[in-house]
C-alpha cells in the first residue's frame, strides 16, 4: 500500500485531509464521502490527532432538563449525550423526570487526585524500606521538585506500596481543570530525576510507570484511594412518584438492587449498578474527554435504601471519574458547544461538569432498573432500539 501523504511543515489543513482519504479510497476502495465532511479549520487539531483525515461524526441528542442541586452545579442542565444506541437519551430523560419532579439530585465531590506511580527496585527489601523512610522525610523537597514543571499540579501526597525489593511510589496531584496525566507524567519524572540524583543506596533499576497507576484500566486501589474525582449522587425519591413516572414501586426497586448487589457479587463485578458506562461514554464523546478513561470512570458503587413509608433513597458514587474543561479535547469546535451548554467549558468548571455527570449516571441507572423490574426492558427497546432499515 502507499505511504500516507504527509507535510512536515504544514500538515493540519484541508489539502492534506483530502489527499490522505483520496489515498486510502483509492487503495480500499471504500468511497470518504461523508468523512470529509465537517465544519471547522484543521488548524486547531494539533495536539490532538495526527495525519487528520476527516471525522466520524456520532449522532447528538440532548436528554433532560436535569435538576442538580450540587455544590458546583446548581439549576437545571440539558445534557448532550454522543450515541448510535437506541433509547439511551429516552431512557435517561425518564430517570431526569423522575429526579426532576423529586426535587433534584444532590452531587458532592469528596476527593480529587491524579496519580503516576513509578517503581523502584533495590537488592533487598530493607533497602526499599528504608527507601520509604527517606522518601516521607524528603516530601517537602519531593513536592517542591515536582511542582517546578507545572502551573496548575500540586503533589499533595505521596503513597507507598512494596513488594518484595519493590516499591511503588503512588504520586497524587490535584490537576485544576485538566485531566491531567500528562501533567502528572512530567512532574513525577521530574522530581524522580531528583531522587535518583541522591543516589539511594541499593537501587538497582527504576521505572516511571509499571502498571500500579492504573491508567486507562480498572483498578481496586482506584475504587479505594480515587483517580481523577470521586462524586456521589444521592437522591430520596417519593413512593408516589416512583409509581407515577416509572410505573414500579420503591419496594420493587430495592429488592431489584439486592439481587443486583448479589449478581455483582458473584461475577466479581467492578460496578454494581446497571450501565454507568452508557451515560459516562455519552457525554465523554460529546464534551471531549478523553474516552478511554471510561475504563476508570464507570467503575463505581450503588446503594439504595427503602424508608418505612416507601420512599426510596438511591445514590451512586464514582471513584474514578477523569473529567476536564480545559485541555485535551474540550476546545474542540463541536466539544466546546456541549461543555458552554452545560456552561462547564473552561476555568474553574470542572467539579461542576463532575457533578453533572454523577447526576446524569444515577438518572440512568433508576431509569434501567424501573424498566427491568416492571418488564419494559425489552419492549422499549424494540420499540426505539431496532434499526430496521
Amino acid at each position: 500500500m502507499k505511504k500516507l501523504p504527509r507535510d512536515a511543515t504544514n500538515d493540519y489543513n484541508n489539502e492534506m485531509a483530502a489527499l490522505r482519504r483520496a489515498t486510502v479510497s483509492e487503495e480500499t476502495g471504500a468511497d470518504l464521502h461523508h468523512t470529509g465532511s465537517y465544519s471547522f479549520n484543521p488548524d486547531v487539531l494539533p495536539g490532538n490527532i495526527e495525519a487528520f483525515s476527516g471525522v466520524v461524526q456520532v449522532p447528538l441528542g440532548f436528554a433532560g432538563p436535569l435538576l442538580v442541586n450540587g455544590e458546583h452545579a446548581q439549576g437545571q442542565f440539558y445534557i448532550p449525550m454522543a450515541t448510535t444506541e437506541g433509547t439511551l437519551v429516552a431512557s435517561y430523560s425518564r430517570g431526569m423526570r423522575l429526579t426532576r419532579e423529586a426535587g433534584g439530585i444532590t452531587t458532592t465531590v469528596i476527593d480529587d487526585a491524579m496519580q503516576r506511580a513509578p517503581v523502584f527496585v533495590f537488592e533487598n527489601a530493607r533497602y526499599a524500606r528504608d527507601f520509604g523512610h527517606w522518601v516521607e522525610a524528603n516530601f517537602a523537597q519531593i513536592k517542591a521538585k515536582a511542582e517546578e514543571t507545572t502551573r496548575s499540579g500540586k503533589l499533595r501526597n505521596i503513597e507507598q506500596y512494596s513488594m518484595g525489593k519493590m516499591r511503588w511510589l503512588r504520586f497524587c496531584f490535584t490537576t485544576g481543570d485538566a485531566a491531567g496525566q500528562n501533567m502528572v507524567s512530567k512532574a513525577t519524572r521530574h522530581a524522580c530525576m531528583w531522587m535518583l540524583d541522591q543516589q539511594p543506596a541499593g537501587l538497582e533499576h527504576f521505572s516511571l510507570a509499571a502498571n500500579f497507576d492504573t491508567d486507562k484500566k480498572h483498578s481496586q486501589v482506584n475504587s479505594l484511594r480515587t483517580r481523577g474525582k470521586r462524586v456521589v449522587a444521592e437522591i430520596t425519591l417519593p413512593a408516589a412518584l416512583i409509581e407515577t413516572v416509572m410505573h414500579t414501586t420503591g419496594a420493587a426497586l430495592f429488592k431489584q438492587r439486592q439481587l443486583s448487589n448479589m449478581g455483582a457479587m458473584m461475577a466479581a463485578s467492578v460496578n454494581n449498578g446497571a450501565h454507568f458506562a452508557n451515560g459516562i461514554t455519552a457525554m465523554f464523546i460529546a464534551c471531549g474527554q478523553d474516552v478511554a478513561n471510561v475504563a476508570e470512570s464507570s467503575a463505581g458503587f450503588v446503594h439504595g435504601e427503602l424508608k418505612e413509608n416507601g420512599d426510596y433513597y438511591f445514590s451512586v458514587t464514582i471513584p474514578a471519574l477523569i473529567v476536564a474543561t480545559y485541555g485535551g479535547g474540550t476546545g474542540l469546535p463541536t466539544q466546546k458547544e456541549c461543555l458552554n451548554v452545560l456552561g462547564c467549558y473552561g476555568e474553574g468548571k470542572v467539579n461542576k461538569l463532575a457533578e453533572i455527570v454523577a447526576a446524569t449516571v444515577l438518572c440512568g441507572e433508576l431509569s434501567l432498573a424501573s424498566a427491568i423490574v416492571s418488564d419494559q426492558w425489552v419492549s422499549s427497546h424494540d420499540q426505539m432500539g431496532r434499526n430496521r432499515k
